[in-house]
């Protein structure tokens, strides 16, 4: 008795993968910056949480707001070209046969063999055989609004408090030190989680994130200051 071959791949968790790794690395990266720039103008404690906590709450809302309407208006074509090759099944079948064969043929079958392919497919499901082959629109990687706002919002809403409960336990002496360090932290361990569950190379993703949130800590803190001195 052969053995079953099981392959575990990661395409599965694209759509909500990236929509949370973008939600909580915008959350760390935003609110740190945030917190780090009011804390810089030399504002008090008190100032510093509540300009965080209000980002923590307008970034979350905006990012399942946007998050939202791009991938619903994704869904929506993906829905136009669904509904658009359903009325050419319908209209001309014989012609949607020898688009299926000449892809098929394109892939590297033989012309006979491409023709039986896609009749057999076509056969069994026709329009799933269209969407996937001519459209590129599979189960897996189909468009999913609502699971992509809620992915985004937690995401963010996780990423923002981290930086702000860093912020809540430091005093004003050490938190600009504090939060940038926890921030730096938080983003490497984010990078490092992210490559594991795509698997991707963990060290390049590590280091991208990393570097791209401490330039815009950097740039936010020194604005900061610069007004701060300024006012």
């Amino acid at each position: 008795m052969r053995k079953r071959h099981w392959e575990h791949h990661m395409t599965g968790r694209i759509g909500w993968l990236r929509a949370a790794v973008l939600g909580a690395n915008d959350g760390i990266v935003s609110t740190s910056s945030l917190v780090l720039g009011v804390a810089a103008a030399s504002a008090g404690h008190g100032s510093v949480m509540l300009a965080g906590t209000a980002a923590l709450v307008a970034g979350s809302m905006s990012m399942a707001a946007g998050e939202y309407v791009s991938v619903h208006s994704q869904a929506d074509s993906e829905r136009a070209e669904l509904e658009r090759e359903k009325k050419e099944l319908r209209t001309d079948n014989e012609a949607e046969h020898r688009e299926l064969a000449a892809i098929y043929e394109k892939r590297g079958l033989e012309p006979p063999l491409a023709k039986e392919v896609a009749q057999q497919l076509m056969a069994h499901d026709a329009l799933g055989a269209h969407a996937r082959d001519e459209l590129g629109i599979t189960r897996t990687l189909r468009a999913r609004p609502i699971q992509a706002a809620i992915a985004s919002a937690a995401s963010f809403a996780t990423g923002s408090a981290l930086p702000l409960l860093a912020a809540a336990f430091s005093s004003m002496a050490h938190l600009i030190p504090v939060v940038s360090a926890a921030s730096l932290v938080f983003l490497a361990g984010l990078g490092l989680a992210s490559a594991r569950l795509g698997g991707a190379p963990i060290v390049p993703g590590t280091i991208r994130v990393t570097f791209w949130g401490a330039i815009a800590m950097a740039a936010t803190a020194a604005v900061g200051a610069l007004f701060g001195t300024a006012a």
